[in-house]
């Protein structure tokens, strides 16, 4: 039996879970997106110890590289690799907006509509793509400025399910009648799921190399 510690600290909820061979034994979840940090080692030593495992037992580490929170993907992203090189354990990424159009895909079981994940970037930008049912990508990961015709060509002959906290910026702007919005969750399962199929191909990531998903370049101010 295979143990993968899963990560997800890139979106407004932060999802810690345990799995072993596909199945789920244990989430944490936190709401408070800037405590984040500060719950992510505690609940990872509470999940482990409720389920009786040990660090040393675990198999694999993954966890969302982005896009989303820059801060969220670098609390998580550290914690990863530090378990990875302290355990001497392959590194999982996968993509948060995969994730999100998973877990909505999950939900509504629609095999003919399309996923739209969107996280919020500020303003009236968001990290967003379009997925099939499948997880086949339609439209790729972009920061994009939304406004009234925003997937409008995909909208005209698609019902698409849109999520995520940048999500509520767009249902203010369409009238498109094909266009269906979701409350945000994101489905420990779902998680579980993708980490699972990496692993089983071996799809690790070289841990010093591995780099986040930032999607649009990082900016910081310096104050003097």
């Amino acid at each position: 039996m295979a143990y993968i510690l899963n990560i997800h600290t890139a979106t407004e909820t932060a999802v810690i879970n345990l799995t072993a061979d596909r199945k789920v034994l244990g989430t944490a979840l936190n709401h408070e997106a800037k405590q984040h940090a500060a719950f992510l080692h505690a609940a990872i030593h509470e999940l482990l110890q409720n389920q009786g495992i040990d660090i040393k037992h675990l198999n694999a580490i993954g966890v969302s590289s982005g896009p989303g929170s820059y801060t969220g993907i670098r609390v998580g992203l550290a914690a990863a690799k530090g378990l990875c090189y302290a355990l001497n354990i392959p590194l999982i990424t996968y993509n948060s907006l995969e994730i999100m159009a998973l877990s909505s895909a999950g939900s509504v079981k629609d095999f003919n509509g399309l996923y739209c994940p969107m996280i919020d970037a500020r303003r009236m930008e968001v990290y967003a793509a379009v997925y099939n049912y499948n997880l086949k990508v339609v439209t790729p990961p972009s920061a994009m400025i939304l406004n009234e015709i925003t997937f409008a060509d995909i909208l005209n002959l698609n019902k698409v399910y849109f999520s995520g906290s940048g999500s509520d910026k767009f249902q203010k702007l369409t009238k498109n009648t094909n266009a269906f919005f979701l409350s945000e969750r994101i489905l420990t399962d779902s998680i579980a799921g993708i980490s699972w199929q990496k692993f089983e191909k071996n799809d690790f990531e070289n841990i010093p190399y591995a780099q986040p998903l930032y999607i649009k370049e990082f900016h910081t101010i310096f104050k003097k």
